[in-house]
């Protein structure tokens, strides 16, 4: 009413009658009634407009009505197929794009044959050494695998009709593979072949171009190494040469393959220069590398037939990415690139003295095979506990490593080598390999925790 309360210019109202007094009245009666509606409207208007009724704030926060009205109903993805499931490393469309204009695109696979997954508990037997009486060992333990060697550093060990093998001429046929392979499964135990990959000093003289290189293609040797050069981990024909032989050894009857030193050599060159693979900003990392050749291998090997591939892996990359870095074995995503299992070598003398691990200092490594075991696969289970990880298999010290002196090692008896499966089944595996150079092992159950 503000509008009238000095006098209203607009409405004037002279009553010189009835008529017009009564006139005069009903027009300040709607008048007043109309103002009256302006004003309740306008409360009513500013409460929608401010959002303070409950209807509106009701309306706006229930979930219901916008999906039902907006989102349709959800279809069932399809399910994945075996290979979309085990390989899931997450590379980026740039990260494919380099890998695909480094290597060449990844081969396709038709048909995926599942793979029947083994249960391991073995036993290294260098080239099938010791056999039989690694046979009664098996008899009269929880031990129900060997590990045969198919290729060395130094050779193709069983009788293999590979092209290029037989031209480098280190074809040295050290027991019949068929035999052997008869042999173990009459016993009902598994066969796994093993094949050394990139430390091939033969393969790297025989064709240079094929080894690791300096700038100049002068091949480079390495002081860790022996002093020796090294097949070049980028070069995908050194990944077909060793995918063909451990195609021929399937056809033979190997139940498994698994690389070993599928790693870039450790230390400074002999002559100082700096590896060369090519133009910075082009090339992958060494862990793209490595986890291509795997990823390669497991489509070619693993998919098509069904036979399982597993790795061997530097002890140190699982508790340590730096170190990881420098070999090429990414711990992290290793396990992602769908071969069935990764077998790091976990052995307490390989450690240095006063390693720090999962916040114990190891003093002597050596002289504490549960705790070390223990430790370093508790700092990777960060990663391979993680779901489609491939299985876990360690590999155990079940040798004495005099060769530390003084107090630095113990002996390695049945005890010590059972202490390192009673630590892995402790960090939650179940599944071991136990390495000893000459295939030789004392008698025991190797069940861990159950003896």
């Amino acid at each position: 009413m503000s509008n009238n309360q000095n006098g209203d210019n607009r409405v004037r109202v002279k009553i010189n009658g009835p008529i017009k007094a009564l006139q005069g009245i009903v027009a300040v009666f709607a008048f007043f009634a109309i103002l009256l509606g302006i004003v309740v409207a306008g409360g009513f208007l500013s409460r929608v407009i401010n959002g303070s009724t409950e209807e509106m704030e009701l309306s706006i926060t229930k979930p219901t009505i916008f999906t039902t009205v907006f989102e349709p109903t959800p279809t069932p993805s399809p399910t994945p197929t075996p290979f979309e499931i085990k390989e899931n490393i997450q590379w980026t469309s740039e990260k494919k794009e380099q890998l695909d204009a480094y290597f060449g695109p990844l081969p396709e696979v038709d048909k995926v044959v599942p793979v029947k997954h083994k249960e391991v508990k073995g036993l290294y037997t260098n080239a099938a050494m010791n056999i039989d009486n690694n046979i009664e060992l098996a008899k009269n333990s929880e031990i129900n695998t060997f590990v045969i060697d198919l290729k060395e550093s130094y050779g193709v060990l069983f009788d293999s009709k590979n092209e290029l093998a037989n031209e480098i001429g280190y074809v040295y046929p050290q027991y019949d593979l068929k035999e052997v392979i008869e042999k173990c499964h009459e016993n009902d135990i598994y066969v796994i072949g093993r094949i050394v990959c990139f430390k091939d000093v033969a393969l790297a003289n025989k064709f240079p171009d094929r080894a690791i290189c300096d700038s100049a293609g002068n091949p480079l040797a390495f002081w860790n190494e022996g002093s020796e050069i090294f097949a070049n981990p980028y070069d995908t024909r050194n990944w077909d040469y060793l995918i063909d032989l451990a195609l021929e050894a399937i056809d033979m009857g190997v139940d498994e393959i698994q690389f070993d030193y599928i790693r870039f050599p450790t230390g400074s060159s002999v002559s100082g220069a700096e590896p060369y693979f090519g133009v910075e900003g082009e090339v992958p990392t060494k862990a793209d590398a490595i986890n291509r050749f795997l990823i390669t291998a497991r489509r070619k090997i693993q998919d098509p037939t069904g036979v399982p591939v597993s790795a061997d892996i530097f002890g140190i990359a699982v508790s340590s990415s730096l170190d990881g870095e420098i070999l090429g074995q990414d711990w992290a995503n290793l396990g992602f690139t769908g071969v069935d299992s990764l077998c790091p070598m976990i052995y307490p003398s390989h450690y240095a003295l006063g390693t720090m691990m999962n916040g114990h200092i190891h003093d002597y490594p050596d002289k504490d095979p549960y705790q070390v075991m223990f430790d370093a696969l508790t700092i990777g289970g960060k990663y391979h506990n993680a779901e489609g990880y491939s299985t876990v298999r360690p590999y155990c010290q079940a040798f004495t490593a005099a060769y530390l002196g003084g107090d630095n090692y113990m002996n390695y008896d049945y005890t010590a080598i059972n202490d390192q499966i009673r630590a892995l089944q402790d960090a939650g595996l179940d599944e071991f390999v136990l390495w000893n150079v000459e295939g030789i092992y004392p008698s025991g159950n190797y069940g861990g925790n159950d003896g």
